[in-house]
């Protein structure tokens, strides 16, 4: 990614409502899929400047990697953990480890051989362990936004599964999420694709705003067990080895 979009990343991530309502997404995904697991070990691959980190640690005891050296500085300074270098697919650290899941949100897309990386990573699972993903939706929606983050794809059911199946990965749930607010961004990207505007999507609204919107994301974090939706502008997919 751009220097500039880390340094926006760590500025928002503990604020701006599309991070604070996906982590509530993800602590549901990660509570349920852990429930059963005593003492459980957790990676995250590409941590980013660490925004995850102090959830994931409320279910176990967490690794995590960082590419970039400017973002492993962050999230070292707000976890508190030893967060590696690690690049996907092929130079991974801690290889005397095995996780119960591993965590990989809105990352693969930034990875060009994502099947090889999957692979990679299901090679660190314990036995019976989930690789949990999230990843953006839907290629039409494509915009300057991907650009800027460097995204290689954006992905459907069908291209998530069909890669994880190339991992040797089988899908036990999969689902759009950040439904409720699928028709407001579609509207907005055709707005901007029309009249030639280059506003960042993840500029920070006025914060009555911003409160609206995490209540209205953070919803699905409450029925995203039970209910698989048809679209969304993410995805998220439970694999496990086939």
């Amino acid at each position: 990614m751009d220097r500039t979009v880390y340094d926006r990343m760590n500025e928002l991530e503990a604020t701006h409502w599309w991070f604070v309502a996906r982590r509530k997404v993800i602590a549901t995904f990660v509570a349920q899929e852990l429930k059963a697991r005593p003492h459980p070990r957790i990676l995250e691959a590409g941590c980013g400047s660490g925004g995850n980190l102090t959830m994931l640690a409320r279910f176990g005891q967490v690794d995590a990697f960082e590419y970039d050296g400017v973002a492993r500085e962050h999230a070292m300074s707000k976890s508190g953990l030893d967060i590696r270098f690690g690049a996907l697919p092929d130079d991974l650290p801690f290889d005397d480890r095995r996780y119960d899941l591993i965590g990989l949100f809105d990352v693969l897309e930034h990875v060009e051989a994502d099947s090889a990386s999957l692979a990679a990573l299901a090679d660190r699972l314990e036995v019976g362990g989930k690789i949990l993903v999230t990843v953006p939706a839907f290629p039409f929606l494509w915009s300057k936004h991907d650009e800027r983050h460097h995204h290689f794809r954006r992905y459907t059911r069908a291209s998530l599964t069909e890669a994880a199946r190339q991992a040797g990965l089988k899908v036990s749930y999969c689902s759009y999420f950040n439904t409720f607010l699928f028709p407001l961004a579609v509207t907005a990207r055709a707005v901007k694709r029309l009249t030639g505007r280059d506003t960042p999507d993840d500029r920070m609204p006025p914060g009555w705003l911003n409160g609206v919107l995490v209540r209205i994301f953070g919803i699905e974090s409450r029925v995203l067990k039970a209910v698989r939706f048809p679209v969304g502008l993410s995805l998220a997919a439970v694999l496990e080895r086939a």
